[in-house]
C-alpha cells in the first residue's frame, strides 16, 4: 500500500493520545485511491492497533458490530474473507502494522 498517483489503497494512522483504553496505540483507516474502481474516494474505518498484553508485539483489530443474543454480547466482523480463508486478512493487517511503525518514526 503506497501513496502517490495510481494508488489502490493507503493507510492513515491516528495515534491514541488519550491513553485509554489501556493498550490501544492507534486507530487506523484504509483509504481507497484512484485505482480502486468503485471504492475510489471512500475510507474504511474501525481498525485499531493494540499492544499485546504480553508486551511482545502488536495486534490489529478489524471493524466489527456488536450485538446481543439472550443477554450475551457478541461481535460480527464487518470485513471478512470472501473465500473463508482467515489468512486472506493478513495482507491488510500487515499493511496497518507497517503504517503504524512508519508513523512512530515521525512522532
Amino acid at each position: 500500500m503506497s501513496k502517490g498517483n495510481g494508488e489502490v489503497v493507503s493507510v492513515t494512522i491516528l495515534p491514541n493520545s488519550s491513553g485509554t483504553p489501556q493498550g490501544k496505540l492507534a486507530d487506523a483507516e484504509v483509504i481507497f485511491g484512484a485505482a480502486s474502481g468503485p471504492l475510489e474516494g471512500l475510507r474504511l474505518i474501525g481498525f485499531a492497533v493494540w499492544e499485546r498484553r504480553t508486551g511482545n508485539g502488536r495486534n490489529v483489530t478489524f471493524p466489527a458490530r456488536q450485538y446481543s443474543v439472550n443477554g450475551e454480547r457478541r461481535s460480527f466482523a464487518l470485513l471478512r474473507p470472501a473465500n473463508g480463508d482467515a489468512s486472506a486478512q493478513e495482507a491488510i493487517r500487515q499493511s496497518i502494522l507497517d503504517a503504524y511503525e512508519r508513523s512512530e518514526g515521525h512522532v
